[in-house]
């Protein structure tokens, strides 16, 4: 658990410089121009106000974390979190590291992603005018109460604690996890309201940068913790990419999925290479495959392939990727269609749910069956002729170069 809160503390020490000097620093800021400088003692109050301001943001962080935590423990109690392979938990750590692997992502490379919808900035914006008016006051209590409301504004990079507190499954716990992100974004957010000015641009984008790719490793590994996390990642990452094929054609009927198609599609390759590296913590290695049956050989080659298909498409997945290659950009990533092929074979040749188990009943039949169907009705959305033959031609989503 130290282990963890210093992750933890780690992430809000280095995340704090890029993502929250850029969402929270104007604001910080606005605090420090509203206190007027107007006798000797001016620095000294200026200190305690962004003391207090940070006392309180930090104090609601932990509050925060405890409720949050006493949730888990009640999910604890109901047996929903109980254990460390509990589904709840494998899903919250799922959604914990995709989470932080995309903040990472778009802290490495500035604008080469979408945002989340979790990162959405109106209600962010509203709290942030509401708060430089309330700043106004003098009241001792208000930097106070205004850490307390920071504390509690929306925030993509602060969920990503919140759920890792949600997963402690205890108040207490729950509350020293977001107690370390709040004591690791201090150095920043004091700096930051006690200077009333950024960093220099050099700085800011070595430090912001460099808490991407912190950012990233932790989001790694909170995917590749856990035994039976190798199921959840494998599933999880054909999920997503089953949505990522789907977004396109069904884009007029639901339009959703287009908008974070890439997310999908990065995503999966992201749990793909999570799955392969549980598989090979588990002991598989190539030569582990030649004593499998023959069936189960086909299965462990097309998921190597998936793999192999889905990386490159990942890495060319940006925007200057795209402008780079041109004209070639859609043909390579057209190897979805048989990354997603491999993929369905690994799953039914070699999942234990599927027909990888030595003596498949009827519920491994019927789960091969349902995921059939499902990988052939992708395929079929895909193609023009079907929604040709079936009348609806006018509902399908033709491509796109600028997607």
């Amino acid at each position: 658990m130290l282990l963890d809160l210093l992750l933890v503390m780690t992430l809000g020490f280095l995340g704090s410089f890029g993502h929250c000097v850029g969402m929270c620093g104007p604001l910080t800021v606005a605090f420090s121009l509203s206190q007027k400088p107007g006798s000797a003692s001016f620095p000294q109050k200026s200190l305690v106000f962004h003391c207090l301001l940070n006392l309180g943001r930090v104090i609601s962080y932990a509050l925060v974390g405890t409720g949050i935590g006493a949730l888990g423990s009640m999910l604890l109690a109901g047996g929903q979190l109980a254990g460390i392979e509990s589904p709840l938990r494998r899903g919250i750590a799922i959604a914990t590291g995709i989470m932080l692997v995309w903040l990472g992502l778009a802290q490495i490379q500035p604008g080469a992603l979408p945002r989340l919808p979790l990162l959405q900035q109106s209600l962010h914006q509203q709290l942030s005018q509401w708060m430089r008016h309330l700043s106004l006051h003098t009241r001792w209590w208000t930097p106070v109460l205004l850490g307390g409301i920071w504390g509690l504004m929306p925030c993509g990079f602060l969920y990503t604690a919140q759920i890792k507190a949600a997963e402690t499954g205890t108040p207490w716990l729950g509350g020293l996890t977001l107690l370390a992100f709040g004591l690791g974004t201090l150095p920043a957010m004091l700096g930051i309201g006690l200077s009333a000015a950024l960093l220099s641009a050099d700085r800011r984008s070595q430090l912001f940068r460099m808490g991407g790719w912190v950012t990233l490793a932790i989001g790694i590994m909170t995917l590749f913790r856990g035994g039976m996390m190798a199921d959840y990642t494998g599933h999880a990452a054909l999920a997503c990419l089953t949505l990522a094929l789907i977004a396109r054609p069904l884009h007029r009927l639901w339009a959703y999925p287009l908008r974070y198609r890439r997310l999908f599609g990065v995503s999966a390759c992201v749990l793909a290479v999570a799955h392969m590296a549980h598989m090979l913590a588990m002991g598989w290695n190539l030569q582990a495959i030649f004593f499998l049956l023959p069936t189960q050989q086909m299965g462990s080659w097309m998921g190597i392939l998936a793999i192999g298909l889905m990386i490159p498409l990942a890495l060319t997945s940006f925007d200057w990727a795209q402008q780079r290659l041109g004209d070639r950009w859609r043909p390579l990533h057209l190897l979805s269609l048989p990354a997603y092929g491999c993929a369905v074979i690994h799953t039914v040749l070699l999942g234990s749910r599927y027909l990888g188990t030595f003596q498949p009943t009827g519920f491994n039949q019927l789960a091969t069956g349902i995921l059939l169907l499902i990988a052939l009705s992708v395929f079929l959305v895909r193609s023009r002729w079907c929604w040709t033959l079936l009348s609806l031609e006018k509902f399908y989503g033709a491509s796109s170069k600028s997607r």
